[in-house]
């Protein structure tokens, strides 16, 4: 019989020798790892803010356009609200001017009307200089003009001529000026106003620059950086004809003045005080002749004129001027005369009226 083999086993040489790891040998490379990590995660955060930034960008500048905008219409409600209430009367409103702040453009668009109230005599009145008026009446009818300033009253007397009379006066037509001129009997003859509008501009800061956004005499003008000023809503001037055939010119002037400064925050509260609404012309008119000059830009003067001139410049050029009925140069074809209505011979009516506000804290 076999005895039982035992088979013995060296336990120790079936592992395999390998180096050892030091603990700080792994320590390092845990470091490493996540310095690797953070680096990658900055890497696709800074790649998708660089890529994201023009986008955020032109959604906080839209952001605050709309801002702008918002805040100017409802400056524009308040003010017609205000404007057409009693004098001594207004409103208190309240805005929020965070990325916006307003301010006053003094006297920046003036307002040049005339026209006879008779058909029997053709009268001009020029501005010699400050101080001196030339009087001209075709048929000689004119003896005595009558001159409303904001500081009063004053009238003059002179001699019939048929040429130029040089007529001195004492007023200033720094704000507003209406002459009138009379006949021997005080009727009046002609009606010569002219007015210095005041408004406001509101500024916003965008990405690429400022943006201007102003409101005079209820139009409304915007200017971006790098773009020229650009008209998006124009004085309220109207042409309509009447249930009789005849025709009414109206003309809306806004004068708003700011008194002391609006500041800026989140609730601005504001007082819109009424100054009294005034009529400056109202009734018949002949031989009618408008002016407007507005001083903020000289890009500006020139869209009112291509504005008014759009309709008789297409009939002009179609040969229709015949029939036409609406604004058109009063001499020169460029409008740099003034401008005026033909109606062909159409009685015209015209009504001219002024907003007066004042706003502050």
């Amino acid at each position: 019989m076999v005895p039982n083999l035992v088979w013995g086993v060296d336990t120790e040489a079936c592992f395999v020798s390998r180096p050892s790891l030091r603990r700080d040998d792994r320590a390092v490379s845990e470091v490493l790892g996540v310095v690797m990590l953070l680096a990658m995660v900055i890497t696709i955060m800074g790649g998708v803010w660089i890529f994201l930034n023009p986008y955020l960008t032109d959604f906080e500048d839209n952001t605050n356009w709309n801002s702008a905008v918002g805040i100017s219409e409802r400056f524009q409600d308040r003010i017609d609200v205000a404007g057409a209430s009693p004098e001594g009367t207004g409103i208190r409103h309240t805005l929020a001017l965070q990325s916006t702040y307003i301010r006053p453009i003094d006297k920046v668009e003036t307002w040049t009307i005339s026209a006879d109230v008779v058909a029997t005599d053709q009268v001009n009145v020029r501005h010699v200089n400050l101080t001196t008026l030339g009087i001209k009446a075709m048929n000689e009818t004119a003896r005595s003009l009558s001159i409303e300033t904001p500081t009063g009253l004053e009238s003059v007397n002179f001699s019939a001529s048929h040429e130029e009379v040089l007529v001195r006066h004492n007023s200033s037509r720094e704000h507003w000026m209406v002459i009138t001129v009379y006949d021997e009997t005080l009727n009046p003859l002609h009606r010569t106003l002219s007015y210095a509008l005041s408004g406001i501009q509101i500024t916003t800061s965008l990405g690429q620059g400022e943006h201007e956004l102003a409101l005079m005499n209820n139009a409304r003008v915007e200017h971006f950086p790098n773009q020229p000023w650009q008209v998006t809503s124009y004085p309220s001037v109207g042409l309509d004809q009447l249930v009789d055939g005849e025709y009414r010119l109206s003309m809306l002037l806004s004068d708003v003045t700011i008194n002391g400064s609006l500041g800026t925050g989140n609730n601005i509260g504001m007082n819109m005080l009424s100054l009294g609404p005034m009529t400056l012309f109202t009734g018949q008119a002949y031989n009618l002749r408008f002016t407007v000059l507005n001083e903020l830009n000289d890009l500006i003067t020139p869209q009112y004129h291509d504005s008014w001139l759009d309709e008789y410049n297409l009939n002009r050029a179609s040969g229709t001027l015949d029939t036409f009925v609406g604004y058109g140069p009063y001499e020169r074809a460029s409008g740099a005369d003034g401008f005026t209505v033909d109606t062909h011979g159409i009685p015209l009516y015209l009504e001219v009226d002024v907003q007066r506000v004042e706003v502050s804290r």
